[in-house]
């Protein structure tokens, strides 16, 4: 008895341990997200993995594939093109950003508001559908190249190959390096740039030497998230016709080949490796340097007025910037209404056929993305509410694993996410015969899977901002942890919510990348994937730009609602704060 008595109490001691005073109902809620994870995050992953180490018909473990890999001249190239598209993708999208972010942030001039709005416009265009629209302006027999050669007799390859890759995304991504480097540029104090300029730096070295590198963890943040998303984007290059990269190169493995072919997974890992190894050496720049300045915020020193001469130069470089970032969307809009576009600066005429068709024939697609992102926002702030909710307000033993479990999926290349689905569930089939990866709630998990990391961001920052006393106020007259949770903390957390409601659904309406494969059926794709469908062919490029401005317009209505909603959540707090 002694002994059962001594088992009984080291078992009770060990449970609390890891329960650290959480409750039952939170245990429970955490292991069931774990359990979602690891079936739709980690097993996926994990398969791919395994099956770029298997060799193909024994099952044993070896490295030939990635001997295979290393050897073919076709994935060496496609490596080092990839590599080289996202570096110069990096450039040209920090030329394009840094002169947006420096003068709108540190001088005053009319329209710095708009400027910067209409500078984070790229984001809400799908990078393949703004391909197409680059091509009409920029293309061999584009309008540019028309007008250049009927005026000076020559053209200019923009859009030829790589260059053409290279100059979609960085006119597509720049502005994640617009957004990090002007708050960063926001909080260096001013007073060190006076002090520099009274000491003789000016222009251009006061910018190199002072500015830059106090705003170089901003900077570095754009610049890999530029880096990640180039290396690992799947139908930018496939409608340009470059197919020498190595998304690109996965995607035809598999489908060309099948799901039993080996290579496809190998460069699925490699994407892998490419993306954390790019996110770490980001990691790597930043450390062990001190960026901290002594004053927060421009250290209250306004912005300095700019010179009749400087305002001038100002506003014709910006105005150059805003209307080359904004081509893709005129773009597309004139082509959603062209009958004819080939061969000619403008369109041939215009018509609203293609909007008529989109809405007819093609609605299934507009249906489905506003049903799949919606319930994947749905999942993503369900479990991005409760992720926060265990890592900020329990202590249970190994909580923070979850959070950094559903941040990795940032890490996971769509294309890879994509492949590892139908390697793992294309083999379980369901009571009719029919295979898991075929329904059309796969696609929304896929969905919900890759936005997740941007909804707990969202949902973890509006619960740092409830005081817990709120919560133990609420205990203490009696109420339980669920009726708190549901009555107090959520209702509080109500523009967190939406924000990151809105963020996962915005993002979600135009993936491509994890949702290209697993379409079974026509009448289960999304609007990307119709979009995709339609640009393939000349005939169906009108129709394919009503369905882009379509989604384009989505987004933005949704883009628009987030700031609303976070902005009116700020507006009230300052009114609750000045009132106390």
């Amino acid at each position: 008895m002694t002994a059962i008595g001594l088992h009984n109490n080291r078992r009770g001691t060990f449970l609390s341990r890891v329960l650290n005073g959480a409750t039952w109902g939170q245990v429970s809620v955490s292991l069931l997200i774990l359990a979602f994870l690891l079936a739709f995050l980690v097993w996926p992953v994990a398969t791919v993995v395994w099956v770029a180490f298997t060799e193909k018909g024994s099952g044993l473990f070896t490295f030939a594939n990635f001997i295979d890999f290393f050897r073919t001249d076709l994935f060496i190239r496609s490596f080092w093109n990839s590599f080289y598209v996202s570096a110069m993708a990096v450039v040209g999208a920090s030329i394009l950003a840094m002169p947006l972010a420096y003068f709108t942030s540190r001088f005053a001039f009319r329209g710095t508001g708009l400027i910067q709005i209409l500078g984070f416009l790229p984001l809400i265009m799908p990078p393949f559908v703004g391909a197409v629209a680059l091509q009409l302006f920029f293309g061999r027999n584009g309008t540019v190249n028309l007008l250049l050669d009927d005026w000076f007799g020559f053209k200019l390859g923009f859009m030829e190959g790589l260059n053409g890759v290279i100059f979609v995304q960085s006119i597509h991504y720049f502005p994640f390096i617009l957004i990090n480097l002007s708050a960063a540029l926001r909080n260096v104090d001013r007073s060190m740039e006076e002090a520099a300029q009274n000491l003789g730096s000016y222009g251009f070295r006061l910018f190199r030497r002072i500015v830059f590198p106090l705003a170089l963890p901003g900077y570095v943040a754009g610049a890999s998230l530029v880096f990640v998303k180039v290396f690992d984007d799947l139908a930018t290059p496939l409608l340009l016709n470059v197919k020498d990269m190595l998304a690109p190169q996965a995607y035809l493995r598999v489908t060309s080949i099948g799901i039993a072919d080996p290579m496809g997974y190998v460069i699925s890992v490699v994407l892998i490796v490419a993306s954390v190894a790019s996110m770490w050496v980001s990691s790597l720049a930043t450390r062990n340097i001190d960026y901290a300045t002594t004053q927060r915020g421009g250290g209250g020193i306004a912005k300095r007025k700019l010179r009749p001469w400087e305002m001038a130069l100002v506003y014709v470089v910006l105005t150059l910037i805003i209307l080359l970032v904004l081509a893709p969307h005129f773009g597309l809009l004139l082509l959603s209404f062209a009958t004819i576009w080939s061969f000619s600066p403008l369109p041939d005429g215009y018509t609203v056929a293609h909007y008529a068709r989109v809405f007819g024939e093609s609605s299934i697609y507009i249906k489905n993305t506003l049903l799949y992102a919606s319930l994947a926002g749905l999942i993503d702030i369900v479990i991005g509410t409760a992720i926060s909710y265990l890592v900020l307000r329990t202590k249970l033993i190994g909580v923070r694993g979850l959070d950094l479990l559903a941040t990795a999926a940032l890490a996971i290349p769509g294309v890879v996410l994509g492949i590892g689905y139908l390697r793992a569930f294309y083999g379980i089939p369901l009571w009719d015969g029919t295979p898991l990866a075929s329904l059309w709630i796969v696609i929304v998990i896929a969905l919900a899977i890759r936005r997740l990391p941007y909804a707990l961001r969202a949902c973890y920052a509006a619960l740092q901002q409830i005081s817990a006393s709120l919560e133990e106020a609420a205990e203490n007259l009696g109420a339980t942890k669920a009726s708190t949770v549901r009555r107090i903390v959520v209702p509080l957390m109500t523009g967190g919510l939406v924000a990151g409601f809105i963020t996962s659904f915005a993002t979600a309406a135009v993936e491509l990348s994890a949702t290209l494969m697993l379409v079974q059926a026509n009448q289960d794709a999304p609007l990307a994937y119709g979009l995709y469908v339609f640009m393939q062919s000349a005939a169906g490029r009108g129709p394919g730009a009503a369905l882009g401005v379509i989604a384009v317009v989505i987004v933005a209505l949704s883009t628009v609602a987030s700031q609303y909603v976070i902005e009116r959540e700020r507006r009230t707090k300052a009114g609750s704060t000045l009132n106390e």
